[in-house]
């Protein structure tokens, strides 16, 4: 196989020292790749908001577009109605005085005209569930996002994996509506929410222990998450938040921090267009033209010293890649497909899936789960070693998203 693989070199600040990276890349051409591997369809849903939310979910969505392995059959946004107001007024949540925002749609339009897409977009539900078993029939009819969902899955040929980082909204209406589809047409759910802490016992963070579930995405919606939890459905769990709260890295949990923002300079310009016009919570109106306007970061730092990243993992696991280190110390992300690339002398990262069972699901949203060696439908994300994991994707994560130029753009 024709193979293109880059050397790159990058500075890793990680307990007060710098370290240096050299990580070597599989980077996969659309042709070659595409010939010897199935796209896997996808469907995405996100609480993305203009001016975000989070940042991250703006940036962990181009990948949804631009790995050329990922068919992505449907974007849908996750939207809270309290965050739409000036000030926040969720019953649980913060108070967030930042508003107001709005759906990701115009991100979403943005990514679509980068790629030379029609990605098909909605808008879920933004009220909150009433109870576990909510239809929300009464949903006015703009916010179609569980119909987009279930038109698709009705539509696939193949059972679809769909990837959640916000509320389980979404899903937990379109089970209620239609379960039998659900359990027929979806192969997995990579669940982005909940605390990892065994006998729920409360940490150090008094913000986190005051909510329900101990963290943001089950707070927005504990019915939903419930509701998913469950259900029968094929769930893979990964925890935002583990003992200490859910901006301390935990084994269980997928927090990390970005710590050099300098990478952005060496992305497509559309691509860093797009970055900065998200970074900057920018209210220009010709928001496509604006995709066109040059390398904004060859001329300015990132809004951002240091970024709080979530998602990580789920990307890596969905598109079944791993984190490789060879003999020398340095790490590589190379998809599953590829393992004939990797060396005797060379050590798979202990991350990934671990199948195991939830032994209690509380109504708040904790729970309480325990690994196990029987046939499960259900997983949650482990990590080893908390901070070769951070440091390993440091190296990988930036050197992929510059990785994305237009011969690999669909």
């Amino acid at each position: 196989m024709n193979n293109d693989i880059c050397l790159k070199k990058v500075l890793v600040k990680m307990k007060g020292k710098i370290q240096i990276c050299f990580i070597f890349i599989i980077l996969i051409s659309s042709i070659s790749y595409g010939q010897s591997v199935k796209k896997k369809p996808l469907i995405v849903i996100t609480d993305l908001y203009h001016p975000y939310n989070d940042p991250g979910d703006n940036m962990d969505l181009i990948n949804a577009y631009a790995l050329p392995d990922v068919d992505l059959k449907a974007v849908i946004l996750d939207i809270t109605d309290s965050f739409r107001k000036e000030t926040a007024d969720h019953p649980t949540l913060w108070k967030d005085p930042r508003g107001p925002r709005e759906a990701g749609i115009i991100p979403v339009e943005q990514l679509n005209y980068i790629f030379n897409r029609q990605v098909p977009f909605a808008i879920g539900p933004i009220k909150l569930m009433r109870n576990e078993k909510d239809q929300m029939l009464d949903t006015p009819s703009f916010f179609r996002g569980v119909e987009l969902f279930l038109d698709v899955l009705e539509k696939a040929d193949d059972p679809i994996e769909v990837i959640s980082t916000g509320s389980a909204r979404i899903i937990a209406v379109a089970y209620n509506r239609n379960p039998e589809l659900l359990k027929k047409k979806i192969k997995k759910i990579h669940l982005s929410a909940g605390t990892a802490a065994s006998n729920y016992e409360l940490g150090s963070d008094v913000g986190a222990n005051m909510i329900p579930g101990g963290e943001w995405n089950v707070a927005l919606d504990v019915f939903a998450f419930t509701r998913v939890l469950r259900s029968d459905l094929p769930i893979a769990l990964y925890p935002c938040a583990g003992k200490d709260g859910g901006f301390v890295k935990d084994q269980n949990n997928t927090y990390w921090q970005l710590k050099d923002m300098s990478f952005l300079k060496d992305m497509h310009p559309q691509l860093q267009c797009y970055l900065d016009y998200a970074f900057g919570k920018s209210l220009k109106y010709d928001f496509l033209r604006a995709m066109d306007l040059g390398s904004p970061y060859k001329e300015k730092e990132s809004q951002f010293k240091l970024f709080h990243v979530w998602e990580s993992a789920i990307w890596i696991e969905a598109t079944n890649r791993i984190l490789v280190k060879n003999k020398e110390g340095t790490y590589r992300l190379m998809h599953k497909n590829e393992i004939q690339l990797i060396q005797l002398s060379d050590t798979l990262l202990k991350s990934g899936l671990r199948p195991c069972e939830l032994l209690e699901i509380r109504d708040d949203g904790r729970f309480k789960f325990d690994y196990t060696d029987k046939v499960t439908n259900t997983w949650i994300y482990c990590r080893q070693d908390v901070e070769e994991n951070e440091a390993a994707l440091n190296c990988v994560i930036p050197s992929l998203l510059k990785s994305y130029t237009p011969n690999n753009l669909k």
